[in-house]
């Protein structure tokens, strides 16, 4: 068991490294750090500042060491003045102090040599002090990993990683000390160091009896030093790159092959819902990811329910009219007068003309559901949608109506909201048409819109109000269900599908809107109409 899950590991390890969100995450933060260590190790600009520091050391160094030399290593020859190559030995042994115990050879100061005029080497600082380069052996003793990482990195003190060629050569520094001019450069020396070089004349009077010249490695030194003291930095850095990415990788390309695994699963095993709370939980943009893909989900399987349940419903509110149908034309038969038969003919007429109404109220139902979803949303005017709908309602003149329609109050301006006008003219005409069938003849049906102020900030409020008999307290909320067509008495049967109120709260829900019933107190019962409430949160407005 223990070896099967060690391989599910490796093989979730394996898979989450293969990703290109994790191959993205470590090129891109290794690449950073390689640019980091590539400008640790050219170091170009600190070098030049080195090297013109060194260069002005030197050439100071140089003048008092050429100075003292003249007055104390040449002598006024006659006829000729000549160098005392003795008295020059002497002198830089006195002058440079020897090597300290413990030192590097050429560190604790520059390597000074002093060339006659044919170009013979006199005096060289390392020879009078026997310089000689020596590794010791570190017998019984464990280096520490600051020496290993000094040591490492002094072997590849002279890999040439910088930018870099000689500008000048022994040769020409002599030749050009022994024409009298001060020269200066970098260049190799004989065990293959770069060093910074600095040559001056040795002149008594007009004559120049030979040349000093003084070079160092320092610089290349400082820079190895530099360079060795940043790979413990280097190296962590690495470590911690390394490990940020593979949590970075883990934590996020694992979760999305996770969640493309689990849509992929919902695809193929034909599931509604996806649940992966795990991954839900995350305070991060997955988990909120994860989330909203379960809300998708969840609303999509939601929506396929009700679908369901809308056709169980539209199957059973059709087998209604159909089965009266089929009993009115098997008692037409079998009448046995024609007032009979003529009773059954106008039941069946009345069934189908409900049948019909059934039919066009379900295909505008789903076809507004279907321009809701797809419909792009924009503002809208209630104000003057609402108002130019009560004047198509008008009756026109010399003509009589059941019910009248009037927009109650003053047009408002700014009753803006975020919608569709051709569904939301739908809610309001299903308002209107369902206030206009509950008020008795000649009744008034009052349509106003007005911009408030809530709790949750300013929405539209529109009310249709119709001087009908109320609806029952039971049944403020049962109304807005599908296929509700329980009526007073009093009022047909069978001339509503009970979709209207059904089809206007989708419609409102979809625009982020309330729609709500309530009965408008007074009269004799204490009732004297019903009012729809609809609100709309205002276009711009703030919402707690």
């Amino acid at each position: 068991m223990a070896s099967a899950t060690d391989t599910t590991k490796r093989e979730g390890l394996r898979a989450v490294l293969s990703s290109r969100i994790a191959q993205i995450i470590f090129i891109w933060n290794f690449a950073g750090l390689a640019i980091l260590v590539i400008g640790v190790l050219l170091l170009t600009e600190m070098r030049a500042g080195l090297t013109d520091a060194q260069f002005r050391n030197l050439r100071t160094q140089g003048e008092l060491i050429t100075n003292l030399l003249i007055e104390t290593g040449t002598v006024q020859g006659d006829p000729y003045p000549y160098i005392n190559e003795s008295a020059v030995r002497e002198v830089l042994r006195r002058l440079l102090p020897p090597i300290a115990e413990g030192g590097r050879p050429g560190a604790g100061g520059p390597r000074v040599r002093v060339f006659a005029e044919d170009g013979r080497v006199i005096a060289d600082t390392d020879v009078i002090y026997d310089r000689l380069e020596e590794q010791p052996l570190a017998v019984g003793e464990e280096s520490t990993i600051g020496a290993r990482i000094e040591n490492a990195a002094r072997r590849v003190e002279y890999l040439r990683i910088t930018p870099w060629r000689p500008s000048i050569t022994t040769e020409e520094e002599l030749a050009r000390g022994l024409r009298g001019e001060i020269s200066r450069g970098e260049r190799l020396n004989e065990k293959g160091e770069r060093v910074v070089s600095v040559t001056l004349p040795l002149r008594r009077v007009q004559a120049v009896l030979g040349v000093v010249t003084l070079e160092s490695a320092d610089v290349e030194r400082i820079l190895v030093a530099e360079r060795a003291s940043m790979i413990p930095f280097v190296v962590g850095a690495t470590v911690v790159i390394f490990l940020s990415s593979l949590l970075l990788a883990l934590f996020i390309a694992g979760p999305l092959r996770r969640l493309s695994a689990a849509a992929d699963s919902l695809r193929l095993t034909g599931s509604t819902r996806l649940a992966l709370p795990e991954i839900s939980k995350r305070k991060d943009e997955i988990g909120a990811l994860s989330h909203s893909l379960e809300q998708m989900t969840d609303a999509l399987a939601d929506r396929i329910d009700a679908n369901e349940r809308f056709a169980a419903d539209v199957s059973h509110e059709i087998k209604n009219p159909l089965a009266s149908i089929r009993s009115a034309v098997a008692s037409a038969r079998s009448a046995q007068s024609p007032e009979q038969q003529s009773q059954m003919l106008s039941i069946v007429a009345q069934d189908v003309v409900r049948l019909d109404r059934l039919i066009t109220d379900i295909a505008r139902a789903s076809r507004i559901e279907a321009e809701t979803a797809r419909g792009d949303l924009g503002q809208v005017d209630l104000g003057t949608l609402l108002f130019e709908i009560a004047r198509a309602y008008e009756t026109p003149p010399g003509e009589t109506s059941h019910a009248h329609v009037v927009f109650k109050g003053a047009r408002p301006d700014g009753a803006l909201v975020i919608g569709q006008a051709g569904p939301l003219g739908q809610v309001f005409r299903n308002l209107i048409d369902n206030a206009r069938s509950f008020s008795p003849e000649g009744g008034t049906v009052a349509v106003s819109v007005a911009v408030v102020k809530t709790k949750d900030g300013q929405v539209v409020r529109a009310m249709v109000e119709d001087e009908g008999p109320g609806i029952p307290p039971e049944n403020l909320e049962t109304i807005f269900q599908r296929f509700y067509t329980q009526r007073p008495k009093g009022t047909a049967f069978g001339g509503s599908s009970g979709l209207g109120l059904s089809i206007a709260r989708q419609i409102v829900t979809a625009h982020g809107g309330a729609i709500r019933a309530e009965n408008i107190g007074g009269g004799v019962h204490g009732v004297r109409g019903a009012r729809l409430i609809v609100e709309f949160p205002l276009a711009g407005s703030p919402r707690h």
